[in-house]
């Protein structure tokens, strides 16, 4: 089988509109990435997280409070395949994606921050409402800051499992084996905490609002989740209830709002999955056709 030899072809892709769950934009972005024939980004354009100040390919800021004016270009990076070769590639991608696994248990193996850096410029390649791409990226590595964000979701989960949740709720998750305990936030290599930045600042102090935010953050969490999968590392989406605690402890600022916390690295020796995670819905449950016959 063909082996993916770049980031570009594997997450990549047209999303003609955002879903209205940030959920199934992450779903969305994990499913379609092998068989675009266009890429809407290229390299040139800074990411959020890593640059600190979003640029078009010009180099202007993309948030101004005069007016910005359409302009078009020549579209690039343009790709075309044959029929033959799509439906390859998306078998391909289908085999590889179906590889991806959610893991609770990790080695404490090192991971190059380069990685890390290269799936987040990935992840920062995702569209946007108008582009106002309202994300934020926190990559941790510190022992200690891993520590306090370990102690703050245990004493939120802890609550969860003693009643919070609801017996329903106890009870749908007791086929994945989850508890109070969450030691990966600590022996995983890295986490990266995702925000979604609820409103912009400009630089007098005034705010302008963004555009689908939880749509266009789950579609950067996707792209993300997928980027690090290719690179060969195992993740686990981590969500206590309430996470104010992550403003606090990483500093960052009222307008952002706490997500996710991503746990990333390698799988442990005796790493295992729950038997349930394998049970896929089929097609014909998450696919409706129309097609051009009645």
């Amino acid at each position: 089988m063909r082996k993916f030899n770049s980031l570009g072809p594997l997450i990549r892709s047209y999303c003609f509109y955002l879903p209205r769950s940030a959920q199934a934009c992450i779903a969305l972005i994990l499913a379609i990435p092998a068989v675009s024939i266009a890429l809407p980004l290229n390299e040139t354009r800074a990411s959020l997280i890593l640059i600190g100040k979003r640029q078009n390919v010009q180099g202007l800021s993309m948030i101004e409070k005069s007016t910005l004016v359409y302009t078009a270009l020549p579209m690039p990076d343009r790709r075309a395949f044959s029929d033959e070769d799509m439906r390859q590639r998306a078998d391909e991608f289908l085999e590889d994606v179906r590889t991806r696994h959610t893991v609770r248990q990790f080695s404490g193996k090192p991971v190059d921050r380069n990685v890390i850096e290269t799936c987040v410029r990935a992840a920062g390649t995702a569209p946007s409402g108008a582009n106002h791409q309202p994300w934020h990226f926190v990559a941790i590595r510190n022992p200690d800051l891993k520590r306090q964000i370990r102690e703050a979701a245990e004493e939120e989960e802890q609550k969860f499992y003693d009643g919070g949740a609801g017996d329903a709720w106890i009870k749908a998750l007791e086929p994945i084996g989850t508890n109070a305990h969450k030691p990966h936030l600590e022996i995983a290599p890295w986490l990266i905490v995702i925000f979604a930045q609820r409103w912009g600042t400009y630089e007098d102090g005034t705010r302008y609002k963004h555009y689908y935010v939880p749509e266009s953050v789950g579609i950067a969490t996707g792209v993300l989740i997928t980027a690090l999968h290719h690179a060969g590392l195992s993740t686990l989406t981590h969500t206590p209830n309430p996470m104010r605690f992550l403003n606090d402890i990483l500093d960052r600022p009222e307008a952002e709002k706490p997500v996710m916390i991503l746990a990333v690295g390698h799988p442990a020796t005796d790493a295992t999955v729950p038997a349930a995670a394998k049970i896929k819905k089929p097609l014909n449950e998450i696919l409706s056709v129309f097609d051009t016959e009645a």
